[in-house]
């Protein structure tokens, strides 16, 4: 069998290897749309102009295609394999990532909205709509049920807390700030009001859940340390929720200007700069952590998985949030910093989607184990 028939027998195989083979798919590769469609909305979101129109719609229309595809793909492959979707709930580390589809959603949704509008014209906005509306509602759903099964059914080691526990709980703050952009689309009146205030309660709920996962898992660092495998990656998942809650607090703010009267839209104004840029600051703090953690990881032979587009999709909410601090605040710092994580953002995403492409291809990404691995952290 030449090399590529034997590659177009493994793609095949998706969906027609049972349980017991060697082929899952799992809900961590939706990763890939978000981490692609943030390349759209964070270089749309710029607060300076930039000749990227040809990069961000090829974002646009790469992530909505990802989209596409998966929403066919795995569900015939869950479907096919009827033992999949069971092993992945009953995995402590893979039912976390049941975050990934809502947000894949919405981000498409989003760059539909600020991208393809250009294209679409009106259709943008009723897309946006339909994307939002089904991943917020699956958000919801997710950001209890993982949860509750966590605290019911899995068994958990003591360092067992890792970046993918924000997974579940941060889709309500993507609907936030994604929702912020549907605001003015909405009839004035009540259903606006009540568009911005449902918004702002779903910040609400991410945010408090954010902290005290991320309290756990600086509490984990503290007392068992890294395990220097390729769930370390899963520590650049903290700035999500982070990065998200300054975009969101941003965007919500500028809609509260069309949707309520004074001193309530003044003051929620306001608050985006006053929450903002001390979450900017904590952002800053965790930047370099999770850096030199990485770094670390790498000199331990971190292997390459698809917890690797934790590089992407949380940087790209930095770099939403940052453009939200400089519309806000008019400081060219911010503006710099804001260019600046995009650079590294559109870098990140180069490498990891050619290691996923190359490893989808030939290596294993595509036979993960069905449980998976859960290396002991250390301090060494």
């Amino acid at each position: 069998m030449s090399t590529a028939d034997s590659r177009l027998q493994r793609w095949l195989g998706v969906l027609a290897s049972p349980i017991e083979g060697r082929i899952v798919l799992g809900p961590n590769w939706f990763a890939s749309v978000m981490g692609t469609g943030v390349v759209a909305v964070a270089g749309a979101s710029l607060p300076v102009t930039l000749p990227i129109r040809v990069l961000t719609t090829a974002a646009w229309l790469l992530a909505s295609l990802i989209l596409v595809i998966l929403l066919v793909l795995i569900p015939l492959h869950w479907w096919r394999s009827r033992g999949t979707f069971t092993s992945l709930t009953e995995d402590p580390v893979a039912i976390q990532f049941f975050g990934a589809p809502p947000m894949a959603l919405m981000t498409v949704g989003t760059a539909t909205l600020l991208v393809g509008s250009d294209y679409l014209g009106s259709a943008a906005v009723t897309i946006d709509w339909v994307l939002w509306t089904s991943g917020t509602v699956l958000g919801l759903v997710t950001a209890v049920a993982v949860p509750y099964r966590l605290f019911t059914r899995l068994q958990v080691r003591h360092d067992g807390a890792f970046g993918g526990w924000l997974m579940p709980v941060v889709p309500p703050m993507v609907s936030a700030a994604g929702g912020a952009l549907l605001v003015p689309h909405a009839p004035a009146g009540q259903l606006r009001e009540t568009m911005l205030f449902a918004c702002y309660a779903m910040f609400g709920m991410s945010l408090m859940a954010s902290v005290i996962i991320i309290t756990l898992i600086w509490s984990r660092l503290a007392h068992f340390g890294s395990s220097g495998s390729a769930r370390v990656p899963t520590l650049w998942i903290v700035l999500g929720p982070v990065g998200q809650s300054i975009t969101a607090a941003g965007a919500l703010g500028t809609a509260a200007l069309t949707a309520v009267a004074a001193p309530i839209s003044t003051g929620l104004d306001v608050f985006a700069v006053a929450f903002g840029v001390p979450m900017f600051g904590f952002m800053m703090l965790w930047l370099p952590i999770a850096a030199l953690l990485t770094w670390r990881a790498a000199r331990l032979k971190m292997g390459f998985a698809l917890t690797w587009w934790s590089f992407t999709f949380p940087v790209g909410t930095c770099v939403t949030g940052t453009s939200q601090l400089a519309k806000h605040t008019e400081l060219v710092a911010f503006e710099v910093v804001a260019v600046a994580m995009y650079v590294g953002l559109l870098v990140a995403w180069v490498l990891v989607g050619l290691r996923t492409a190359t490893d989808a291809v030939r290596g294993p990404l595509l036979t993960p184990p069905l449980v998976s691995p859960q290396p002991p952290a250390q301090k060494t």
